[in-house]
């Protein structure tokens, strides 16, 4: 290993070369305390950012072993020296400034909601932060003063300040640690209590806006469970908490526009994520593999059996397999259905806003009109209950203008100006007074939504210059020229999970696709990697994968079945 010293003769020889000469700086630096990992240099100041690591032996950074000692714990950990991290770059850092990239000093963003990260890793060795860091240039002439002031100057104090457990604030990494336990703990209630979801007494639902996922201040209303529906636990730090209980079932969520009907639906959908202090949405969590499912228009479907939902196509096409270029809403949204139970879920969400209309019902009028044997599709009003009796899984649904799902529900919440009341028993009155019209359809009970289709190795090809996956913010990822759309995935809630999925991608060519497993063997055997390498071994980056979230399962098999070269066998 060199020193701190050697890094520096290297610089003052390079000084005012080519750009490329920095590749001469790789290897590792001993900073007297720490260690300085030159990973990966870019080639060209506009070129993407070079990747470096500082690592701080345990007997220096002394962190509590309890704090990262399972798997809830290590990821709060982790989430909170990231924002430490990045917080003292904005407090010590001034940018050096230079062409394209230079100065740049940073490491990945944390956003409301905590996620398993790449950006600091944490046993009980080492702690490491990993960081983008562009080496300064005047044109593409290296300019050693500056890589030296950043390397030698900047970054030990804001190691210093980051990573030694001492200088930290140890009373808020505590209660991060804290808030983690009990998390895990309201989650682990969800199951034992038969709940799919819980809203804590006190939670601030509203966002600020559209485009910001911070709590909105002055005049939201605090969420306040309607008495029939609160339940009450006791947590390992926080003590009793009370709150409104969903059970298992089909509950709808009904209410006047603007009522808030939607933003309870949005903290439901996003309860699958635990959420930092402050946020107004600690304490609301669902079961994690809740799935949102919505209608959208034109997405490709490759051979999903959509039967218990279309059938008796006119042209005769089988739907057990079904296969579509261009999806109608009707159909995309009951693949969307079938794909989520086939990669696993307890929990559907659908706001009937973003719903096909028939699919969700066909009014008596509509059946007087167009006989059964004539209308292929099996509403979903005809198939919820279904679905949580065969495969116990239960429907949270946000209904605004469709009354006959009062017959199928087993609870009725209305939102009256953001405040929750239990209508069930009134809702069952008016079903019972005014009975739907027309005749229920009868189709498939609802037996066979786990099939598991197997994935052909044709599906993830390679070109002539190898494999190239590359996301593009939140939303998309390029398969060499092949671009997938992610843009309905409403679930997916941090650029960082789309770069892993564009790596989980690249795995898959290279390390699963040729075994020809089913979709959801090749998913487990993805994660059962992760979770013995850590997410590190899915990346096949040029030095350290330090900006990478963990996506759930839900969100990378939603994006594989958008791939428009998938091909089921």
């Amino acid at each position: 290993m060199k020193s701190y010293k050697d890094l520096q003769m290297i610089l003052n020889r390079i000084d005012k070369k080519g750009y490329k000469a920095y590749k001469d700086i790789s290897g590792v630096y001993d900073f007297k305390g720490f260690k300085l990992h030159i990973d990966y240099v870019q080639g060209d100041p506009f070129a993407s950012p070079s990747r470096i690591r500082v690592s701080v032996p345990q007997t220096q950074a002394a962190f509590p072993k309890e704090f990262y000692d399972v798997k809830h714990r290590k990821i709060a950990i982790t989430d909170f020296l990231t924002r430490v991290f990045d917080n003292e770059i904005g407090r010590l850092y001034s940018n050096v400034g230079g062409t394209g990239k230079s100065g740049l000093l940073a490491i990945d963003k944390c956003g409301q909601k905590i996620l398993e990260r790449s950006s600091v890793y944490i046993d009980s060795k080492k702690v490491e932060a990993r960081l983008e860091i562009g080496l300064p240039a005047a044109g593409r002439k290296v300019l050693a003063k500056k890589a030296w002031s950043m390397l030698h100057s900047y970054i030990p104090k804001i190691v210093e300040s980051s990573l030694i457990y001492q200088n930290i604030n140890q009373t808020d990494l505590w209660k991060q640690i804290q808030l983690a336990d009990d998390q895990n703990a309201l989650r682990q209630n969800l199951i034992k209590n038969d709940l799919v979801a819980f809203v804590a007494n006190g939670s601030i639902l509203p966002r600020q806006s559209g485009v910001s996922d911070r709590p909105l201040g002055a005049g939201a209303v605090p969420f306040q469970s309607p008495k029939s529906l609160e339940v009450a636990f006791k947590l390992p730090h926080r003590g009793v908490i009370k709150g409104m209980g969903i059970s298992q079932g089909v509950t709808l969520i009904v209410g006047g526009g603007y009522h808030g009907k939607s933003t309870l639906l949005k903290a439901l959908e996003n309860g699958v994520y635990n959420h930092i202090l402050g946020d107004g949405r600690e304490y609301i969590v669902s079961r994690q593999n809740a799935v949102k499912v919505r209608a959208e228009d034109g997405r490709r479907v490759e051979k999903v059996d959509i039967s218990p939902f279309i059938n008796n196509l006119p042209n005769g096409q089988d739907t057990t397999e079904f296969q579509s270029e261009n999806a109608s809403g009707s159909t995309s949204q009951g693949t969307n259905i079938m794909e989520a139970l086939e990669i696993g879920t307890d929990l559907l969400l659908i706001d009937e806003d973003t719903s096909a209309t028939n699919f969700m019902v066909r009014d008596g009028r509509m059946q007087a009109l167009v006989s059964q044997d004539k209308e292929p599709i099996t509403p979903f009003i005809d198939q919820v209950k279904n679905l949580h009796n065969n495969l116990s899984v239960s429907t949270i649904l946000v209904v605004g203008g469709c009354g006959d799902y009062f017959d199928v529900a087993d609870t009725v919440i209305m939102l009256d100006e953001y405040t929750p009341l239990d209508v069930t028993e009134t809702a069952k009155e008016i079903a019972t007074a005014q009975l739907r019209q027309g005749l229920k359809k009868e189709d498939s009970l609802f037996t066979n939504g786990r099939t598991l289709r197997k994935i052909s190795k044709m599906s993830f090809p390679t070109a002539k210059k190898g494999i190239k996956v590359k996301s593009k913010g939140l939303k998309s990822i390029n398969y060499n020229k092949t671009f997938v759309d992610l843009t309905y995935l409403e679930q997916l809630v941090d650029s960082s999970q789309t770069i892993a999925i564009a790596c989980i991608f690249e795995y898959i060519a290279k390390n699963i696709a040729p075994k020809e497993l089913s979709l959801k063997q090749t998913i487990d055997n993805v994660y059962e990697t992760i979770e013995h390498n850590g997410l590190d071994a899915i990346s096949s980056y040029k030095g350290h994968p330090g900006n990478l979230a963990m996506p759930r399962k839900q969100e990378l098999a939603a994006a594989i079945n958008r791939f428009r070269l998938l091909k089921i066998m």
